[in-house]
């Protein structure tokens, strides 16, 4: 939007360049002048397109490039504000929108027109487009990022759909974020041609509609559009019932309130309407001049500017592609690396893990074998301690025997005490032998011991060599360069348009072109299957008149494209008969 403002209150105003225009230039500026600052401030160079519109009284007009802005019938009490629209619409939006801006601007008004239902749209299509302009807004879907409640606050939807059918904001998020998720990979620029190819082909869009009545002074309405005049009934703006090609017509004026459109077929006569008012017609030939040259010039080979413009636009286009693949190329080396990270550090906590367990486990094995060495030991010291024992015994019994011939008392004493040293001796005996058992098998379980401490010391030796071998880091080229320990290598990286590339690319443009008409019948497919999803919640009662006309169109096989093509099969001669006649 532009703002008169600062004509209005003599304010200085600083244009792009930097130079500052003073309340005296801005007084003496056309239209001229106020529509380039705005197409320089946006960078806009397919200005053909657009216009300065104001309101004036009950209807809306558009600035004249010829004329001082404060010549136009504008109210000068207040300030007053331009909207900055485009009031020309292209046959083609893919083929003849060249600039990215000027594709951004046309996606944001037809958008606003369809929201607030200055465009019908179906409801299976309006879903279709809510799901493109959340991809353009928001990139590719991201389960992560984008939860359920994200879109609450957007408006993507015309409120005449969301009336029809009986679906929470909930129900109506969901189906547009499965249609979304389907979008991967398209960036802001893709999504919003996607948007403008599919409303391109809705019934009312590019046109502008005004009340007329024919010679019998029947109410009919004009339409205006990028193809030529259509006649529609007031009640169905969807249908028309005449429709006349740029090309069949040569002629077109207006006197006071009467319109006349001479035919190029000198043998048809010419037709005339009537307008309600003066300023209506004059906006009715400013439009039909704009669209009938427009529609010429697509047909002629594109000026030097345009060819230029779009010699441009493909490069630059071919330089964001081979960008993409660049940053899916990474984005998949990045992810690769994360995962051979991931598995390394994986199989690192893994060798860690084993390595502490065997450490444990030799731990445990040696002090196993501390404890029966010591266990050993003390076996060995009684075991000589019994021995000495029981040789000290023998002794006293050797002594005992010298002694025992002194008295048969002392015989029977010692016969006692003897027998009570051979039994003790015997015991002590005993006790040695298995003392010494015990001894041999602590020496054996000590045995073991170390066998097992070799083993556990074997299976860590194996563990560490395991560890030494593996790689440290991914092979060369496997990571992107902001990953420590790899990188890409320069020559990967090469952006310069060699022959081979651009004829790869040009291969690449010539497949999407076969891929159209599958990509035509997916859409097709895909808004079928949106109407049969939530067919059954609509409440019949809430459709509107166009609704109804609409779904009639669809029984028929009535499309916009297939209605101008039969409308335009007949004569222009007969089809200004049949005007005069309705």
């Amino acid at each position: 939007m532009c703002s008169m403002d600062c004509i209005q209150r003599s304010r200085n105003v600083t244009c792009p360049q930097g130079d500052v225009l003073s309340p005296y230039r801005l007084a003496k500026w056309k239209g001229r002048d106020l529509f380039d600052l705005v197409c320089r401030t946006l960078g806009l160079r397919e200005t053909w397109f657009f216009g300065l519109q104001y309101n004036v009284k009950d209807t809306v007009a558009w600035l004249k490039m010829d004329k001082r802005v404060l010549d136009h019938d504008i109210p000068k009490e207040e300030g007053v504000t331009l909207n900055f629209l485009a009031k020309f619409f292209p046959e083609n939006a893919e083929e003849e929108l060249v600039q990215d801006i000027t594709q951004h601007l046309f996606f944001l008004q037809v958008m606003k027109m369809i929201l607030d239902e200055d465009i019908y749209c179906p409801p299976e299509a309006s879903v279709l487009l809510a799901s493109y302009a959340v991809q353009a807004k928001y990139g590719d879907y991201d389960p992560g990022l984008h939860k359920p409640g994200f879109l609450a606050q957007e408006q993507l939807l015309p409120n005449r759909v969301l009336n029809l059918y009986q679906m929470t904001p909930e129900m109506w998020e969901e189906r547009i974020t499965a249609c979304y998720a389907e979008h991967r990979g398209k960036t802001r620029d893709e999504a919003e041609v996607e948007y403008l190819k599919i409303a391109q082909d809705l019934d009312m869009y590019g046109i502008s509609y005004f009340f007329i009545k024919n010679k019998k002074g029947t109410n009919l309405l004009l339409g205006v559009d990028a193809l030529g005049l259509h006649i529609f009934d007031p009640e169905n703006k969807l249908t028309p019932k005449i429709s006349f090609p740029w090309n069949e017509i040569r002629n077109i004026s207006y006197c006071d309130k009467e319109f006349t459109i001479k035919p190029l077929d000198k043998k048809t006569d010419v037709f005339k309407f009537n307008s309600s008012k003066l300023r209506v017609n004059k906006l009715i030939l400013q439009l039909c001049i704009g669209n009938h040259d427009l529609f010429m010039r697509r047909r002629r080979v594109d000026s030097l500017e345009v060819q230029q413009m779009k010699t441009q636009a493909r490069e630059e286009k071919a330089r964001k592609r081979m960008d993409r693949q660049r940053l899916v190329r990474e984005k998949h080396l990045r992810e690769e690396a994360e995962r051979e990270r991931d598995e390394l550090e994986r199989k690192l906590l893994q060798m860690q893990s084993e390595a502490q367990m065997a450490n444990e486990a030799l731990l445990r094995s040696e002090e196993t074998a501390d404890l029966l060495a010591e266990k050993a030991q003390i076996a060995e010291e009684e075991a000589k301690l019994l021995a000495q024992k029981a040789a000290e015994a023998e002794q006293e019994m050797q002594r005992i025997k010298v002694t025992a011939i002194r008295s048969e008392e002392e015989k029977r004493l010692l016969e006692q005490k003897m027998l009570e040293a051979e039994i003790l001796a015997l015991k002590m005996a005993e006790e040695s032998e298995r003392r010494t058992k015990e001894a041999d098998q602590l020496k054996q379980d000590l045995q073991e011991a170390r066998e097992s401490e070799q083993r556990a010391k074997k299976k860590l030796l194996e563990i560490t060599s395991r560890s030494a071998y593996t790689p440290a880091h991914p092979p060369s080229g496997a990571l992107p360069p902001d990953i420590p320990g790899g990188g890409v290598s320069s020559e990967n990286l090469s952006f310069d348009f060699k022959d081979t590339d651009m004829k790869r690319l040009s291969m690449e443009i010539e497949k999407e072109k076969v891929e159209y008409m599958e990509k035509s019948r997916h859409l097709q497919e895909q808004l079928n299957e949106l109407k049969t999803e939530i067919e059954s919640l609509k409440l019949k009662e809430r459709e509107t008149p166009l609704d109804i006309l609409h779904n009639e169109n669809t029984e028929r096989g009535n499309s916009k494209q297939s209605s101008f093509k039969k409308l335009t099969l007949q004569s222009t001669k007969s089809r200004v008969a049949f005007f005069e006649e309705l």
